[in-house]
Formats: structure tokens, sequence, C-alpha cells
């Protein structure tokens, strides 16, 4: 996956592993400059597990489930001006 400078290479088990299958769990959580902009270019575009939402831990965020269900969280910190 590549976007700006970014980029994220993910690949699925091979022989040396010993693995079968692949096996995660949880999330894989990216900060990114602006997850508004980002929310605009791929909304229309992705299976979406929730929408921008900013959350009282500081952070402006969205995630979506990539092509074999693994949900990617995108989040911004947000100013608090107080």
């Amino acid at each position: 996956m590549r976007r700006d400078s970014a980029e994220l290479m993910l690949s699925a088990p091979n022989d040396h592993e010993g693995d079968t299958a692949p096996a995660f769990t949880g999330s894989l959580y990216l900060e990114v400059a602006d997850v508004d902009a980002l929310w605009d270019a791929v909304r229309d575009h992705a299976r979406v597990c929730y929408t921008p939402e900013t959350f009282a831990y500081g952070m402006r965020e969205f995630a979506i489930y990539d092509n074999n269900g693994y949900l990617l969280q995108f989040g911004t910190p947000v100013c608090d001006d107080a």
C-alpha cells in the first residue's frame, strides 16, 4: 500500500515461516497528516468500520477493512486550544 511518502508492504505466509494461513489479531493503526482528506479519498472505495470521529484521547480517526477483513485505523492528533 502506498500513499504520498508512506509505504507499507503486507505479505502472505511463506514456506520459510512454516505457517499455513495468515494469523493476526488486532488492527493496524496509522497516524496520518490529514485524516479527513484521506477519508474523502477512500470512503467510496472501502468497507467502512466507522466514519471519522474525534475521540476524548485526542485523535480524530476512522477505520476500514482491507480485502482480507483486517481492520485498518487512520488517525490525526487534534489540537486542544483550551
